[in-house]
């Protein structure tokens, strides 16, 4: 994952993707998780990899077994994300190549999922524990790689790229209602303000 931020999109059906990633890409997001519950994403997929700019990463998440993990591969997902330490799911995805990020809570869960090839473990909900958490991770695990998600808001991200996360999964905070009908142009600028925050510098 070369992009500090993750764009996570849920959304009553994957027709209503296209316009978001467009904004999001435009205006520095570029990495963006496209979500098995929402109907239509592996249909979508192709076409919005298509159509996004370079360097624009396409990812699926919600990932919760090992057919929707070969199928996400099948139809060129950039990266994969799952809810749950499913050591099967890490599996397909390391034996295929693609960058996974399967989701925990507990030093155990976190440390399964490193341990079996995960590219970086997304740590969920990170806002009950907070940026601290990933410096007692790293006591017993000095090398592993943490993505918090849920209840980030964008201006904790510059706290947890300080306490030393990979990169920081944003659903709500950043995308807003965007997927529902609303002002794209709002969108554009909580990017904009999301970038502004990853600039500054900040002390976990």
């Amino acid at each position: 994952m070369t992009s500090s931020v993750i764009a996570v999109l849920r959304a009553a059906h994957a027709d209503l993707y296209a316009p978001v990633v467009t904004v999001l890409a435009e205006n520095g997001v570029r990495a963006v998780e496209l979500t098995m519950s929402t109907p239509g994403t592996l249909d979508s997929l192709r076409g919005i990899r298509r159509d996004a700019p370079d360097g624009v990463e396409i990812g699926v998440g919600t990932v919760t077994t090992v057919d929707q993990a070969r199928a996400a591969v099948d139809v060129g997902a950039d990266f994969l994300v799952t809810p749950t330490t499913n050591l099967d799911v890490i599996a397909t995805a390391v034996r295929a190549g693609v960058p996974i990020y399967p989701g925990g809570f507990t030093p155990t869960e976190l440390w399964n999922g490193w341990n079996a090839g995960a590219t970086a473990v997304k740590l969920f909900p990170a806002s009950v524990v907070g940026p601290e958490y990933i410096a007692h991770l790293r006591g017993p695990f000095p090398d592993i790689q943490v993505v918090p998600s849920g209840g980030v808001s964008i201006e904790d991200v510059p706290v947890w790229i300080a306490a030393g996360a990979a990169a920081v999964s944003l659903g709500g905070p950043l995308i807003g209602d965007a997927l529902r009908g609303g002002d794209l142009g709002q969108l554009a600028e909580r990017c904009r303000r999301l970038a502004g925050v990853v600039a500054e510098p900040a002390v976990a």
